[in-house]
């Protein structure tokens, strides 16, 4: 029985140290560009926990890495307010719906979906098409009304599964808005710091969050957010996209068919 014991605790030990790694791995590919819950949402699937708890422990390191993110980028100059507050709260009524939808959904279901956002995220990962930085700001006016909507819509889709939706925040921001690299990544850790709070709290309230594998996670996340946002580096590396392209498609893989 004492051996038993002393497995089950090196295990966990274990599992913690996956979660700092791989979690400050996600951090850093959250804050330069987006997609770092392909990695922390499956491995805490593959770790035991049902899809709903994954999903809702996940939001713990995704909304405490964005605050961070957010006073890294301040540090370095890059002011997001108003902006990002408004947009933060449009992308919040959005994402309290698709929360809403996340904890009722059957895991089965959710693996399925998930698999396919993996692949669909680490494509845009591998492509990172060049952004235009030549062109002026567009915050006000029609576009800022425009944006309002698009993060509304993206908001659905971050309180579903907030994989990916990093990706759809810099599409909205440097599409309609053109906005440069840096400064989108600033607006966008602002963004999600709004809604996730409002999503995490949907999943709190229906007991889906666990907490001791969450804020061990957030923890990695919050590093390399602090990291990555000083830094204020314009591309991710290309092994780095590659590595990540590899790692996701397993764990699609592994979704679909184990």
């Amino acid at each position: 029985m004492p051996l038993c014991i002393c497995r089950n605790v090196s295990s966990e030990y274990i599992h913690y140290a996956y979660l700092i790694l791989i979690g400050f791995v996600a951090g850093i590919i959250n804050t330069l560009a987006g997609g770092g819950s392909v990695l922390t949402l499956p491995l805490l699937i593959f770790m035991g926990l049902p899809p709903a708890l994954a999903n809702g422990t996940n939001r713990i390191g995704v909304f405490i890495q964005t605050v961070v993110g957010v006073f890294g980028f301040k540090s370095k100059g890059v002011d997001v307010m108003p902006h990002g507050l408004y947009w933060g709260l449009s992308a919040t009524i959005g994402s309290v719906i698709g929360a809403f939808w996340a904890v009722d959904i059957k895991g089965e279901t959710f693996n399925t979906i998930l698999g396919f956002v993996l692949l669909l995220v680490v494509s845009f990962t591998v492509l990172n098409p060049k952004t235009q930085t030549h062109l002026t700001e567009r915050m006000n006016g029609k576009y800022f009304w425009w944006s309002m909507l698009a993060f509304f819509f993206i908001g659905i889709f971050g309180g579903f599964i907030q994989a990916g939706a990093g990706y759809f925040i810099l599409l909205a921001l440097t599409q309609i808005n053109q906005i440069k690299l840096v400064k989108s990544n600033a607006l966008k850790s602002m963004i999600v710091s709004v809604y996730t709070l409002a999503a995490l709290l949907v999943f709190i309230y229906h007991d889906q969050v666990h907490w001791v594998y969450g804020l061990i996670l957030a923890f990695g996340q919050a590093a390399g957010a602090w990291v990555s946002s000083r830094w204020s580096a314009h591309k991710e590396d290309q092994v780095l996209r590659i590595l990540l392209f590899i790692i996701a498609v397993g764990m699609a893989i592994k979704l679909w068919f184990f």
